[in-house]
């Protein structure tokens, strides 16, 4: 007799399932959220093979914690705050995100708004995974999650100072390598033109 492999058509029937127990339903789910999961991952871990194995501690952690849902929220999002959670328990436990910084000793930021820059998404991103420990952990809070720098502080064992002055020098160090890209993209582009002309 053929034996039929659940489909699930809906979340809510996905969630049922994942309640039950179903490996279909794992499987199922990991298929549908690891690709961004890791992109979440990836923010907070220096690389990727401990994003990975922190992604995947976070799926046991959703299979495992599944009735904690409370689907008063989407469960993509209750997902990615579970990744989060994990993301910063692998950094405590290698010790990788205590970088304490007074706060006067934060970095004042330039008048200009750097999100404006035309920069790309990825290249952004890319500059985001090369800050330091902490202020990586940090922006990624802040910026990315919307947390505030009480629940920053909160999460990390810091100080609100602290978690504003990580947020300043992160700021500062992306501001200064976007303007040190742009002005090399512009060096490239009026290079291009140059030769252009004289060919």
């Amino acid at each position: 007799m053929l034996r039929l492999i659940p489909f699930f058509t809906t979340e809510t029937q996905l969630i049922a399932a994942l309640r039950r127990g179903e490996s279909r339903a794992h499987k199922v789910a990991y298929e549908r959220f690891s690709g961004r999961m890791l992109g979440v991952c990836m923010r907070y871990c220096a690389n990727r093979d401990d994003a990975e194995e922190v992604m995947l501690d976070g799926f046991m952690r959703v299979f495992e914690k599944i009735d904690q849902f409370r689907e008063d929220g989407s469960f993509e999002g209750w997902i990615r705050r579970v990744m989060v959670t994990e993301s910063l328990m692998f950094l405590r436990k290698n010790k990788q995100w205590r970088q304490e910084i007074p706060i006067e000793d934060a970095v004042i930021e330039p008048d200009y708004v750097w999100a404006d820059s035309a920069i790309h998404e990825n290249d952004l991103l890319r500059m985001v995974n090369q800050l330091p420990d902490g202020y990586r952990t940090v922006f990624n809070l802040y910026a990315i999650e919307g947390y505030s720098h009480a629940d920053i502080a909160d999460l990390l064992g810091i100080s609100e100072g602290t978690s504003k002055s990580q947020l300043s020098r992160a700021r500062a160090i992306l501001q200064a390598t976007i303007l040190k890209a742009e002005q090399e993209q512009r060096t490239n582009e009026h290079g291009t033109q140059l030769r252009k002309k004289s060919s």
